[in-house]
């Protein structure tokens, strides 16, 4: 579902705000009982996806199936430090149980080391693998914004473009820091729109800060506080309508 090249309340509609939304469900003690509720309350609200713990994948991948919600999972999560070889044999074992989308945290501490090459060469080698396997696999790069400053975030919109990833995204939601409006704008202004999209996660629970996101450029909306949001949007759209 596209959004209106406007966006606002009175633009979206419920179903639009919802297919904005990966629906997180990453929390280190979250059961497989809970996990299979959010997978259930992703079917019901129809988001674009379930974004899951590795270990999770083959339990959502089963929840999910034929209700149209992608599945997700995150890569050398949450701090980025695992070697290349092991992102990308856990990208294509995510695959393998699957996840059709993998949001790879990059390499925080070598970006900020000046080490472009070998970030930009993770990316593109993961990226690579993954859509050789899977072709229709969307891979996108999270930066971990509140950890760089704006000088390395501009270098990682670069190399995670030209290594071919799918989006930019900013945050993982478990450091100290999530989605400004400041970073999206910086991040949008900063890679192709035609070719690389933006996602915004980290402490986005509400409809007013959502939208702010999406205004700001953001194409992707990573959230755990899909109910409130989308419910909120309903309820402002009927008393839109019965004002009328």
């Amino acid at each position: 579902m596209s959004l209106p090249s406007t966006i606002s309340i009175e633009t979206l509609t419920p179903e639009a705000v919802a297919k904005t939304i990966d629906h997180a469900l990453l929390k280190p003690d979250m059961t497989i009982a809970e996990v299979l509720e959010g997978c259930r309350l992703c079917a019901k609200y129809q988001t674009a996806s379930v974004c899951v713990k590795p270990c999770d994948v083959k339990y959502a991948a089963a929840e999910l199936e034929g209700t149209g919600v992608d599945v997700g999972t995150v890569i050398g999560f949450p701090h980025g430090n695992s070697p290349t070889n092991v992102k990308v044999c856990e990208a294509l074992t995510a695959i393998d149980d699957g996840a059709v989308e993998l949001d790879m945290v990059i390499n925080i501490g070598h970006l900020k080391s000046g080490q472009l090459d070998e970030v930009r060469n993770e990316i593109r080698e993961l990226t690579a693998a993954a859509k050789a396997k899977l072709p229709s696999c969307c891979v996108k790069v999270i930066f971990e914004c509140s950890l760089l400053t704006d000088e390395e975030k501009i270098t990682a919109c670069k190399l995670s473009e030209e290594a071919r990833a799918d989006y930019v995204k900013t945050s993982t939601g478990f450091s100290t820091g999530g989605a400004t409006i400041a970073d999206l704008k910086l991040m949008r202004a900063n890679t192709n729109p035609n070719t690389t999209h933006v996602k915004a996660s980290g402490g986005i629970r509400t409809l007013d800060f959502l939208i702010e996101c999406l205004q700001a450029g953001a194409d992707r909306i990573g959230a755990s506080a899909t109910t409130a949001i989308v419910d909120e949007m309903r309820a402002r759209k009927a008393a839109a309508s019965t004002s009328q």
